[in-house]
């Protein structure tokens, strides 16, 4: 008996990995004024920039619903005949884990459900996620991959430099980084969510300054694992890819639950720190 993995669509993987190792991710929606979608399924990354492009009001977005995650962790172990683990976006910005945690609850004692956070987003998220995939693939019991989840998340680092703030700032999700209101002209904000929360991490005059500072505090390059270098449709992502030139990483595009607060142009970097 296998052990499944579940998590939600803000881990912005490739359909392709989540199909090679089995991986089930639940969507959450996205509305824009009264029209809503179901993230991955009726809005694709590229649908989604251009609604943010040519609407006037900014995306807002909903948890997914207890039922969906309870239909998910029941096909999960449908298939495998085990046991289920969900790992989920930061707690500190998105209900989608208490509604794991309800539908956990709702399973009861037909099977193990183990609903982890992941203090993190993006591909901070979705690197524990493969890692953890890969590990239950290889025959790990629940146990073993909520232990490994749980020492991923320590070491999970993710940094985001941002074009605007204004769709962190109407979302509600601006935590620590609101300091940096009022002082925006001309200033491209960092913000840090290595913690599961938002905080500032720094502001700087130009766009290119600020890819630089993020890989100033990614530190030594040659250390790092599971680099991801992840974007919101950003044009200007060969900057940040040439800054990191020579060092394994992989690149992504941030989805639309993400890109809904960190809004258009965003960039970001998300690693695991050496033990």
């Amino acid at each position: 008996m296998a052990v499944r993995i579940v998590t939600d669509s803000s881990c912005d993987l490739d359909a392709a990995d989540c199909e090679r190792l089995d991986i089930a991710v639940v969507p959450l929606s996205i509305r824009f004024g009264s029209d809503e979608y179901e993230d991955r399924s009726e809005l694709s990354v590229e649908g989604f920039y251009g609604l943010m492009a040519d609407r006037d009001e900014l995306p807002e977005t909903a948890a997914p619903s207890p039922g969906k995650f309870e239909a998910a962790f029941r096909a999960q172990h449908e298939a495998g005949g085990g046991d289920v683990v969900c790992i989920n976006l930061s707690s500190e910005l998105s209900a989608t884990m208490a509604a794991a945690e309800q539908a956990a609850r709702i399973i009861g004692d037909d099977f193990g459900v183990y609903v982890v956070d992941s203090k993190s987003i993006t591909a901070g998220l979705g690197t524990q996620v493969l890692l953890a995939a890969e590990k239950a693939a290889a025959g790990a019991s629940a146990e073993e991959v909520v232990a490994l989840v749980e020492d991923l998340r320590t070491r999970t680092r993710v940094l985001g430099s941002l074009d605007t703030l204004e769709n962190l700032k109407k979302g509600g999700r601006i935590g620590g980084a609101q300091a940096m209101l009022g002082s925006l002209l001309s200033i491209k904000p960092m913000i840090d969510i290595s913690t599961g929360v938002v905080e500032e991490a720094g502001k700087h005059r130009t766009r290119k300054k600020s890819l630089q500072a993020m890989v100033d505090k990614i530190g030594d390059l040659s250390t790092v694992e599971h680099l991801a270098i992840m974007h919101g449709m950003a044009p200007d992502i060969d900057v940040m890819t040439d800054l990191v030139a020579g060092v394994e990483h992989r690149t992504g595009h941030i989805g639309a639950v993400i890109g809904s607060h960190g809004g258009p142009r965003v960039i970001g970097a998300c690693w695991l720190e050496a033990r």
